[in-house]
């Protein structure tokens, strides 16, 4: 019975053994076949044609990931090149704004100083390093004082016209009361010194930062864009500076004054640098004969 189940084991068996060895040999045969023009073992084109596909993803997915990561480095390069181009830039704008300003200081100071040349009377030029807060055209405070030889009184100029006058000092600065304030009043007449008879008073108008004229006879004319300039009848400023430039006039009267108003001409919105005119109005000789009347009266 044994024998008879051996041999039965063997019959089943024998296909499946037949099958290992015919496809052995085929591995064989196929792994021995070369191309004949490659001399190239088929075995091994059909492996690399089966671990083509495997291969060229694996590849892709290594350059993409590369690439990725590679274009995050490439953005944080170019995102500190961009900031410190940025700051390049503003450096760059800083140093030619300040190149200008230096300039255009330069400008003005050359300014002032072809006025103290021309001018007849010695001046002091000086910078203004403060305005005062409660009103913009109020007044300014300057960086010279008594140890440059500031007095109170004193007119201060631009090459534009007249600011206004030295109203305190101290050693090193000194406060100027604008032309425009309220307070102030200077000498002046519309037109050319000496050949107008349009001669008045001039007086500050506060925060609008004009001037207006008074006195002037109704009858005189005046327009739109005549220049208004200093007489010197004032005890402040010498005449012939210039005060401004009349930008409104008001229909007068033979007994009624016309109404005027100026825009100064320094540009005291933007005043920067300034002139202290070491210039004191001469004083009145005293007469030395009078009526007889006025003497009793004195007595």
């Amino acid at each position: 019975m044994a024998a008879i189940r051996t041999q039965r084991e063997i019959r089943q068996r024998a296909p499946w053994w037949l099958f290992a060895l015919l496809a052995l040999n085929f591995g064989l045969m196929t792994y021995d076949a070369r191309d004949s023009d490659t001399k190239q073992r088929k075995i091994r084109s059909i492996a690399q044609m089966v671990m083509y596909p495997l291969q060229r993803g694996t590849s892709g997915s290594a350059n993409w990931f590369g690439g990725f990561f590679g274009n995050i480095g490439e953005l944080r390069r170019a995102s500190t090149e961009n900031e410190q181009l940025r700051k390049q830039v503003a450096d760059m704008q800083t140093e030619l704004r300040d190149t200008r300003e230096r300039a255009a200081e330069a400008g003005r100071l050359e300014q002032l100083l072809k006025l103290s040349e021309t001018s007849q009377y010695k001046s002091i030029a000086a910078r203004v390093i403060a305005r005062d807060p409660s009103m913009w055209f109020d007044g300014i405070t300057i960086d010279k004082g008594r140890w440059a030889g500031v007095e109170v009184n004193m007119p201060v100029v631009t090459t534009g016209g007249i600011v206004g006058r030295v109203v305190s000092t101290s050693p090193l600065s000194s406060q100027v009361m604008l032309v425009t304030d309220e307070r102030s009043g200077a000498g002046a007449v519309v037109g050319q010194l000496n050949q107008s008879t349009a001669m008045g008073s001039v007086k500050g108008m506060g925060e609008i930062g004009l001037l207006e004229m008074r006195y002037v006879s109704g009858l005189e004319k005046v327009q739109t864009g005549d220049t208004v300039i200093t007489t010197g009848q004032d005890g402040i400023y010498p005449a012939g500076y210039n005060v401004g430039e009349v930008i409104e006039v008001r229909p007068g009267s033979a007994t009624q004054a016309l109404v005027i108003h100026i825009r100064p001409g320094a540009g005291l919105e933007r005043v920067k640098e300034v002139a202290v005119l070491m210039y004191r109005a001469p004083q009145r000789a005293e007469p030395d004969q009078t009526l007889p009347n006025v003497e009793k009266k004195k007595q």
